[in-house]
């Protein structure tokens, strides 16, 4: 066939393509534009799946009478007119796509009126061909019906899923955008009836009843408020307790300036500050709002913007890891943390819990096992490093005080709350790791020189990466030079690691740089050595302790970080309340 010019409606159906993938993809790109619009309250109204009907009205700034053909015309747009406009954009949608794409697949009618007319104006267009515009009466916003969606193009229309399913993606669509601007309201309808109502949520208090909704009122009581501003990015999130994981990972969040995007770079950083807390083949529950210059961020990778491409990824995975692993560091017994201990649901105190508890006091004089010996623990554990949270003078520690052993494998306290059950092992090799950890990384690291280098054969890629990342390769205890064009020597390892591995190890390293700009691979490797280290050397079932001996470790577990989670990630203790003993035996009832 001889090249030519493709008319277009035809070009408008290809972008489509790029662009409407289901129903769901114009709900998104049409409530971006009314966020774009500055809306206070946008109003979803979906029939059939978005199938027959897909409505979105906003009280945003409107668009002019004269501008409205524009809007439904190819690559015109308000967001953007020149190169250094599109290289920081900072609205969501600015490509000129949506509308004349979603226009070309579907019968769409727009309806507008700025503040300053005295009515709207609205305009139709039937498969590409627009009608001629006319005033009608209607509030100051936009309007966007879709209708039939795919009603011209039947081989799209056929792989639509049923109705749920299409309202499923929908509906996770809007809660995205809901999360990422939480000023502004949201009502959807499916069929007539309102199946989600969102208030403005601008307070602390009113955001946090926003999650519930969206997320639900379990991660709300599982998760806490962090944040880190450095480098001009700021980071705020809300992360869940490592005891609050799912067995997929569905309630993962990352905006960048308030666009929702899926990112390696964000996504493996989280993963490694939760490494060491999180049980092995779960997932954590988060919500990260990250605000940055949009000149260090490229939105424009992706058709349908869902991923960016941030000009120092390395920074940015810096900084998302420092602030989930700072928070995972505070996940150690304290006062704050008896509300909802790990592993359980604790519900509020009972009347009988707030009367006066008999607490032993700091010298507790329970009978010693013969040949035992009050200060044996030290042999057991070192002290911890890290200094007790700061807790009045009076006030019992937060895990109270032992009073017995279970069958050698469970400590049994009591502290102000109710019963204290601790899994000895697991707390004390959370101890002893952290000791571990502490005691290497004070050492100045230790490289072992290999005998004989290793030469590894590696793709022409990968040489180029070891050798612009040598000096990060260095750090991590990994002496390499290139040996030629599709190979590199290993020379020294890490003391501690030996040459077992070190070629699975460098590859695994280059691999994480080529994915995504950074690895902690052999910290990580280090991290597990240091692990099987502290299991092996933590006391074990069946080991009788003495009193004193149990509430040392108790005191320990307090100034410990990561204390709450063993190393596999296994909860090391839980609280059982006055109020949830008192159910059992049916008390005051």
């Amino acid at each position: 066939m001889p090249i030519q010019k493709l008319p277009d409606h035809l070009i408008n159906q290809i972008a489509a393509g790029e662009v409407i993938e289901r129903p769901a993809s114009v709900v998104k790109e049409l409530v971006e534009n009314s966020l774009d619009a500055r809306a206070q309250h946008i109003g979803v109204n979906i029939d059939a799946g978005g199938a027959r009907l897909i409505e979105i009205v906003d009280d945003g700034i409107g668009i002019p009478a004269d501008d409205l053909p524009l809007a439904l015309s190819r690559h015109a747009t308000s967001k953007i007119s020149s190169f250094e406009d599109l290289s920081a954009v900072v609205s969501l949608g600015f490509r000129g796509e949506a509308l004349p794409s979603i226009a070309s697949v579907a019968r769409v009618e727009l309806a507008s009126r700025t503040e300053g007319q005295q009515h709207g104006t609205v305009i139709a267009v039937d498969g590409g061909a627009m009608q001629p515009q006319s005033p009608i009466s209607m509030r100051s916003g936009t309007r966007v019906s879709v209708r039939d969606l795919f009603y011209n193009t039947p081989a799209r229309r056929k792989f639509l899923r049923t109705e749920k399913t299409e309202f499923t993606h929908i509906d996770r669509n809007i809660r995205r955008l809901a999360l990422a601007h939480p000023g502004v309201a949201f009502t959807v309808k499916h069929n007539g009836r309102t199946v989600l109502h969102l208030p403005s949520a601008r307070a602390d208090g009113d955001r946090e009843r926003r999650l519930a909704q969206l997320l639900g009122p379990e991660f709300v009581a599982a998760s806490e408020w962090h944040d880190l501003e450095r480098e001009g990015m700021s980071i705020e999130a809300r992360l869940a307790a490592p005891t609050f994981n799912r067995s997929q990972p569905d309630m993962q969040y990352a905006f960048v300036n308030g666009r929702w995007v899926r990112d390696k770079t964000i996504m493996h950083a989280v993963r490694m500050g939760y490494q060491d807390v999180l049980f092995h083949g779960r997932h954590p529950a988060y919500v990260l709002w990250i605000a940055m210059d949009p000149t260090r961020v490229d939105v424009n990778a992706h058709p349908a913007k869902t991923e960016v491409r941030f000009r120092d990824s390395g920074q940015i995975h810096t900084l998302v890891q420092r602030v989930v692993s700072v928070a995972m560091e505070a996940t150690r017994p304290s006062a704050s943390s008896l509300a909802s201990p790990p592993g359980l649901d604790v519900s509020a105190e009972s009347p009988v819990s707030q009367s006066g508890l008999s607490l032993p006091s700091s010298t507790f004089t329970a009978p010693i096992r013969a040949g035992s010996s009050t200060d044996s623990w030290t042999t057991l554990a070192a002290p911890a490093s890290r200094p007790m949270p700061a807790v009045a003078d009076d006030a019992p520690p937060p895990l109270g005080f032992a009073i017995a052993q279970l069958h050698g494998v469970y400590i049994l306290a009591q502290n102000a709350h109710g019963l204290v059950v601790v899994d000895m092992h697991a707390a004390h090799e959370r101890i002893t790791y952290e000791q571990l950890k502490t005691a290497h990384s004070d050492r100045s690291l230790v490289r072992q020189p290999l005998l004989v280098p290793i030469r590894i054969t590696v793709s022409r890629a990968e040489a180029d990466l070891a050798e612009l990342h040598a000096e990060t390769l260095l750090e991590a205890g990994l002496v390499i030079e290139r040996s030629g064009p599709e190979s590199v020597a290993l020379r020294e390892v890490p003391a501690l690691l030996g040459a077992n591995h070190a070629e699975a190890l460098l590859r695994d390293v280059l691999a994480d740089f080529e994915s995504v700009g950074h690895s902690g691979r052999a910290a990580a490797v280090t991290d597990e050595l240091l692990a099987t280290m502290a299991c092996h050397h933590s006391v074990r079932a069946n080991r009788q302790l003495t009193l004193p001996e149990m509430n040392a470790l108790l005191r320990d577990m307090e100034r410990t970080e990561r204390a709450d989670q063993c190393n596999h990630g296994r909860p090391t203790w839980t609280q059982v309340s006055m109020a949830e003993l008192d159910r059992m035996f049916l008390r005051g009832q």
